[in-house]
């Protein structure tokens, strides 16, 4: 196959699934995974796409659910900061739940020592904290989705519908001052919805480059969030529609 007829194939497939690995497209075309990474560098140069170490997706569009070896890549460095704030935030004794968010599976890194119930339908997480001898692990099952690693579906909300927890940590793919916290899957976005209903204190974990932006499925509004925790300073405008909407704010800088 001529690079070119290649290369517009590669096209193809990221705009109809809005993320690739390397891997797998080195598989598909049987060449090697330089080669792909050269074909992404191009079509980056384009504007088609932004590349990563493993892959590439892209960053518009309310249906951009993004391949979650490749979300992991992604600002490493904000997600660190906001976990580690999130893991004082949880005591000794708390049951919380973490979503199937690469900020959350930074989380239960950080939690490992600590003596809480922690309900997730989360594979990665589930992993992360299999070892831990202070963890209580609840893993919500259901049918496994490779491109998140958790599990979904009637029966992971079915599982869910038993449990109440002292907390929940939620991300989400968007957040707008006009269309609230939406996502761009509706399974994942259902199992938020219920563990926010399920929770005494909800907080909303979200890097900078999530705000101002709307995906394709609603997952709250902002009466429903008790705190949110972002990576970087806000502006006056959103921390002022924030308190008016009784949002505890906190900027883990």
């Amino acid at each position: 196959m001529l690079a070119v007829t290649r290369k517009e194939k590669i096209k193809d497939i990221i705009l109809e699934k809005k993320s690739v690995m390397v891997s797998e497209l080195s598989k598909k075309f049987s060449v090697t995974e330089e080669t792909i990474r050269r074909d992404l560098k191009a079509l980056e140069d384009e504007g088609i796409l932004v590349k990563t170490y493993g892959g590439a997706y892209i960053q518009d569009g309310v249906q951009n659910d993004i391949n979650v070896n490749i979300r992991e890549s992604l600002f490493v460095d904000n997600k660190e900061k906001i976990a580690t704030k999130c893991a004082d935030l949880i005591n000794h004794g708390d049951s919380i739940f973490l979503d199937a968010s690469t900020t959350s599976l930074a989380i239960s890194s950080k939690i490992r020592s600590k003596r809480v119930t922690v309900i997730t339908n989360s594979l990665k997480i589930a992993n992360s904290l299999s070892e831990s001898e202070s963890i209580r692990l609840m893993v919500i099952g259901g049918i496994l989705d490779p491109q998140s690693m958790s599990f979904l579906g009637r029966n992971t909300i079915n599982s869910m519908q038993h449990y109440y927890v002292d907390k929940a940590f939620i991300s989400c793919r968007s957040i707008s001052m006009d269309f609230a916290v939406t996502d761009s899957n509706e399974q994942q976005a259902e199992v938020r919805q219920l563990a926010i209903k399920r929770s005494n204190h909800v907080y909303l974990v979200v890097d900078h480059t999530k705000f101002n932006k709307t995906s394709f499925t609603n997952i709250c509004f902002f009466h429903d969030i008790n705190t949110l925790l972002v990576d970087t300073a806000l502006d006056q405008e959103w921390k002022a529609f924030l308190t008016e909407h009784q949002v505890e704010i906190i900027e883990c800088q």
